[in-house]
């Protein structure tokens, strides 16, 4: 994982220089950044990505965008991964009545 970590901030550079922060394949980059830094245990920073990552696709794609929902669903297993359970069963319960 510290191999790719690399890798996947260079492309999430570019997609942000190329696109701006706010576009599908730029909150894609930030998604799996976020996951990547999750997998690797930085749950902090992958909470700050995942933030702006949700922020950035409820403003761009709306709250039941497949996109937006998704982050949803990943931000909530991070706040579960860190003990933060109320915080992470709101999110999910927001993500569930998103796909109804």
């Amino acid at each position: 994982l510290q191999e790719a970590r690399p890798l996947f901030e260079e492309g999430l550079q570019g997609s942000r220089e190329t696109l701006g922060d706010r576009h599908p394949n730029t909150l894609g980059s930030i998604n799996n950044m976020a996951l990547l830094l999750m997998d690797m245990g930085e749950l902090q920073e992958a909470r700050l990505l995942f933030e702006e990552g949700l922020r950035g696709s409820r403003e761009t794609l709306g709250d039941r965008h497949q996109t937006t929902l998704h982050l949803m669903n990943r931000m909530a297993e991070l706040l579960m991964r860190m003990g933060e359970l109320q915080e992470a069963r709101l999110l999910f319960e927001e993500g569930l009545r998103g796909r109804r």
